[in-house]
């Protein structure tokens, strides 16, 4: 199995991938450790929003809305 890492705002509806690190720093980092995006964690691209921003992501069940520039920050692998 070939991994590949790259961020989540690259992946496209329908693909899933693991968390690998969150590299925003202070309460932004924290606030997305406290939605549940911890290391490990399964992340599902569900839709993107007929402009492109935000994205429709589901995380342990539940559906979360992250904008790019939130999902440049987390770095996953496919």
């Amino acid at each position: 199995m070939n991994n590949k890492n790259v961020t989540l705002d690259q992946l496209n509806p329908g693909q899933s991938a693991k968390l690998k690190k969150i590299h925003g720093k202070g309460a932004v980092r924290r606030r997305l450790m406290e939605m549940g995006l911890t290391r490990g964690v399964e992340i599902s691209v569900v839709k993107a929003s007929p402009l492109g921003d935000p994205v429709d992501y589901l995380v342990r069940g539940y559906h979360l809305s992250l904008r790019k520039a939130e999902a440049q920050m987390i770095e996953v692998v496919i």
